[in-house]
C-alpha cells in the first residue's frame, strides 16, 4: 500500500520539430537523455533532405520519430506531438527547438515550478547562445537579461513576462486543454506569440525561471527586404486574431493600420513598399473567414 504522501513522478513529452538536425543532433537528443528528470522524446521530421531520419533511427532508438515527409511548419508539426502527448496522458508537454539543448537539471527546475506556481500556463529556462558566454539575443530581447550572472540575480524564483520566445517552453498538458494548441492559421512564425496571448487571454501567466538554463544555438543576420515584409505580415495576422481587441479594433489594428502604412510609403516616395503593405492588407481581408474562425474558436474555448 502506498503511503498517503505517494505522488507519481510528473511525466513529461519532449516534443522537437526537425528539419535538416544534423547540425545539432548530436548535442540536442543527448541533452534530453541526460536529464534528471526522465523525459519521452517525440520528433516531428518536416521532410528533411539530409541524414536526419537516419541518425535517429540508427542512434536513439528511445526517441519516437514520426516522418511527415513535408515541410508543415512550426505549429502544425508541434501540433502532431502535442496530440500525441495527449493521447498518451502526459504531465507536461516541453517545446524544444532543434537548434537548442538543456543542461540535466533544467526540465526538473522547470516541473518544480510548475507545480509550485500553478498559475502559469508557459514556463521557460534561460536561454543562453550557443557558446553560454551571453543570453540569446531574442531572448535577452523579451527579458532584457543578457547572460547567466544576471538572471541569477533576479528575483523571485519565477519571474512574468508578456512573451518568451517558444525555444524551450514547459507547458502543463491542464492548461493546452483549455486554450488549445498552436493555431492553423498561422503557418511559418507567429504561431507562439498567438499561443502566449490566448494563454494570457484564459487567465494563465507566462514566465521564467531564472536557475534553470538552457543552450539556443542562432546568430542575429541581417533581416532581408522579404523578411522584414513577412514578418510584417505575420504582425498584423496576429493583431487580426488577438482576442485582447474588440473585433473593430482588430481590424484597425491589422487591415487598416497595413492600409496606414502604405499611404506612408506612399507619401514617403517608396512606392514599392506601398505596393507591399497594399498586398498584406489585401493578404488578410482574403483570410478573413479564418481569422473569425480562430477567435470564435478561442471565444468558445474561453466560455
Amino acid at each position: 500500500m502506498k503511503p498517503e504522501s505517494f505522488r507519481p513522478m510528473p511525466s513529461v513529452c519532449v516534443i522537437i520539430v526537425s528539419y535538416n538536425f544534423v547540425p545539432w543532433i548530436h548535442r540536442c537528443l543527448p541533452s534530453v537523455e541526460a536529464s534528471l528528470l526522465p523525459a519521452d522524446v517525440v520528433v516531428i521530421d518536416n521532410g528533411s533532405t539530409d541524414e536526419t531520419c537516419r541518425i535517429i533511427r540508427d542512434n536513439y532508438p528511445g526517441v519516437e520519430l514520426i516522418e511527415a515527409h513535408q515541410n508543415l511548419g512550426f505549429g502544425k508539426a508541434n501540433n502532431i506531438g502535442i496530440q500525441r502527448a495527449l493521447e498518451r496522458e502526459f504531465d507536461y508537454l516541453f517545446l524544444l527547438n532543434q537548434d537548442a539543448w538543456i543542461e540535466p537539471d533544467t526540465l526538473g527546475k522547470l516541473v518544480d515550478a510548475a507545480e509550485k506556481n500553478t498559475e502559469y500556463g508557459i514556463l521557460s529556462p534561460v536561454h543562453l547562445n550557443g557558446k553560454g558566454s551571453a543570453a540569446d539575443f531574442g531572448f535577452s530581447e523579451y527579458t532584457g537579461v543578457r547572460n547567466r550572472e544576471e538572471a541569477m540575480q533576479l528575483a523571485p524564483e519565477v519571474i512574468s513576462f508578456p512573451f518568451i520566445n517558444a525555444a524551450l517552453w514547459l507547458i502543463p498538458v491542464t492548461a493546452i486543454k483549455v486554450t488549445g494548441a498552436f493555431a492553423p492559421i498561422f503557418t511559418h512564425y507567429g504561431e507562439d506569440r498567438n499561443l502566449a496571448i490566448r494563454m494570457q487571454k484564459m487567465g494563465y501567466k507566462l514566465g521564467l525561471v531564472k536557475s534553470a538554463f538552457g543552450y539556443h544555438d542562432r546568430e542575429a543576420r541581417p533581416v532581408s527586404r522579404k523578411q522584414y515584409f513577412h514578418s510584417e505580415y505575420v504582425y498584423f495576422l496576429t493583431e487580426a486574431v488577438n482576442l485582447f481587441y474588440s473585433l473593430p479594433k482588430a481590424i484597425g489594428y491589422s487591415v487598416l493600420a497595413s492600409l496606414k502604412k502604405a499611404i506612408i510609403a506612399l507619401f514617403s516616395g517608396k512606392a514599392s513598399d506601398c505596393l507591399v503593405y497594399l498586398g498584406i492588407a489585401f493578404r488578410l481581408t482574403g483570410k478573413w473567414r479564418s481569422i473569425l474562425c480562430t477567435r470564435k474558436e478561442t471565444n468558445i474555448r474561453q466560455r
